[in-house]
């Protein structure tokens, strides 16, 4: 089964209580990205509106960290209420397994994110601890930007290592997830669909009649390639 996940950069945050009790309604976990400025040339949001989301939501929060020096943020994030924590791999080799311990201290779960050019056997590792592996199919910082089409691959290689070793992770996409391609990131195996504009909110106005049109484009895609 797959499962949405809205980025909550894209909502409006005049409507922080309205939009969780209508996104609550369909979903079961959103997507944090926090930026430091510096590993990603923009800035988002912030472990103080993390747990003002959290305040107005139980629903899982998976928190992308964006940042050159994740441990400076994991427990700032996980006192903020966040449910997964996920550094990126290119920030932590030097040190994975401390920093996978330290979250799971902290009473988060684990998750790591890759960037397009990084491949999976950099994080091969310490994939036993992983509960979520956040593969981006856009470079990181920026929305618009056009889907990497050979990420359908590394999608189908996380899917084949997992179920090779036993491993437990969630395959999430972050980047361009919208009815242009649901159905190849289903078929490749992805599990968790991170929705932005383009999959959520610039569907109407109206979130309710945004939430049903994702649904309604997704079952659509679902269903007419495979007539």
């Amino acid at each position: 089964m797959v499962t949405f996940a809205p980025s909550l950069m894209c909502m409006d945050f005049g409507k922080i209580k309205e939009q969780f009790e209508v996104m609550d309604k369909y979903v079961k976990l959103y997507h944090v990205d926090i930026m430091d400025g510096h590993f990603c040339k923009n800035m988002a949001l912030t472990p103080g509106i993390l747990k003002s989301f959290r305040e107005n939501t139980n629903k899982e929060i998976d928190v992308h960290l964006m940042t050159t020096n994740p441990s400076d943020w994991i427990e700032m994030c996980a006192n903020a209420g966040a449910t997964y924590i996920s550094p990126h791999a290119e920030t932590i080799n030097t040190d994975a397994f401390r920093t996978m311990q330290l979250i799971q201290k902290l009473g988060c779960k684990c998750g790591v994110v890759l960037n397009p050019a990084t491949p999976l056997n950099y994080v091969e590792s310490y994939l036993e601890y992983i509960d979520i592996m956040t593969i981006m199919t856009v470079d990181i910082g920026f929305a618009g930007q056009k889907f990497i089409e050979q990420m359908y691959d590394k999608i189908r290689q996380a899917v084949q290592l997992r179920n090779e070793k036993g491993y437990h992770y969630k395959i999430q996409i972050d980047g361009h997830c919208n009815k242009e391609n649901y159905r190849q990131l289903v078929e490749a195996g992805a599990d968790v669909l991170i929705v932005g504009n383009a999959g959520l909110f610039g569907l109407d106005s109206n979130l309710d009649i945004a939430c049903q049109k994702m649904q309604h484009e997704f079952e659509q895609c679902m269903t007419a390639e495979a007539v």
